[in-house]
């Protein structure tokens, strides 16, 4: 088994941590106070304060934290790829722009250290059952010799291409889930116009054609605006990197735009 660091043992990076022990996989995690190092020590890591510590020896060190900027700081100024041992392979989770996966990347090959972009879709409770699905990018060599520590908590594992493919296409199905909440947002206008209330419309079209599987997280919680409150933060975000990325490549989200346009998500708010 290998030697796995892990950055941003949090809610969506502590399963992770859990899984990879369980798969029997020696695991040193990041923890910046001592609250997060005994949380961390409780899913069976060892726990460290300094990025290099985790670094240290270690066969592939996984990134899981909210941000790029965070991502970049990480990586880039904290010394993390530069404490990596050539050979070994930066796993990236958080979702971000594929140009960060390709600044990182190009850093590390000053330290023989190889990057892989694999951002998850889904949640903790997916990770927790080995069940979450991830978009990977990366080179055919970087990618097969992490997949069995990708393997622990991730089914499937998708290789999508090379790297920051992982990241575009995980921005493109964050774009559609979106665009989805913006036409429930008018299906549930529609409704209400008709005389439906908006939990008994949702319930119902979860059992219509129009049934998917993002109506079906929504029709739970009773109306569209209670699912944004839980969501708006974690789909804005990734939005506003979508739509900056778009912008570089000379293109827009066209209908997929003018979905999301009414949803006034912040993307204010780990993977």
């Amino acid at each position: 088994m290998s030697r796995i660091g892990f950055v941003g043992a949090g809610r969506m990076g502590a399963p992770m941590v859990r899984r990879l022990v369980e798969a029997g996989h020696t695991v040193t995690a990041l923890g910046r106070t001592q609250e997060k190092r005994t949380a961390a020590e409780e899913l069976g890591a060892t726990a460290v304060s300094e990025p290099s510590d985790v670094a240290a020896g270690a066969d592939a060190v996984v990134i899981c934290v909210f941000t790029d900027d965070q991502v970049r700081n990480m990586c880039l100024d904290n010394g993390l790829l530069a404490s990596m041992k050539p050979g070994a392979t930066l796993v990236i989770h958080t979702t971000g722009s594929p140009a960060t996966a390709h600044a990182i990347a190009d850093r590390g090959r000053e330290y023989g250290v190889e990057v892989v972009d694999a951002p998850v879709s889904g949640g903790p409770h997916d990770i927790a059952a080995g069940a979450v699905t991830l978009f990977v990018g990366g080179s055919d060599a970087a990618v097969e010799g992490v997949r069995p520590v990708l393997a622990a908590y991730g089914d499937p594992v998708l290789h999508v291409g090379p790297l920051g493919a992982g990241q575009s296409v995980k921005l493109v199905n964050n774009t559609v889930f979106a665009a989805q909440i913006g036409l429930l947002r008018e299906a549930v206008r529609l409704g209400g116009a008709l005389g439906v209330a908006e939990p008994d419309l949702l319930t119902a079209l979860t059992h219509g054609s129009s049934s998917s599987r993002v109506l079906t997280m929504v029709a739970p919680r009773g109306s569209v605006g209670a699912f944004l409150d839980m969501a708006d933060a974690f789909v804005g975000k990734d939005v506003d990197v979508v739509r900056a990325i778009a912008r570089d490549a000379g293109t827009d989200l066209g209908l997929l735009g003018d979905a999301i346009a009414e949803l006034a998500l912040t993307g204010d708010e780990n993977c």
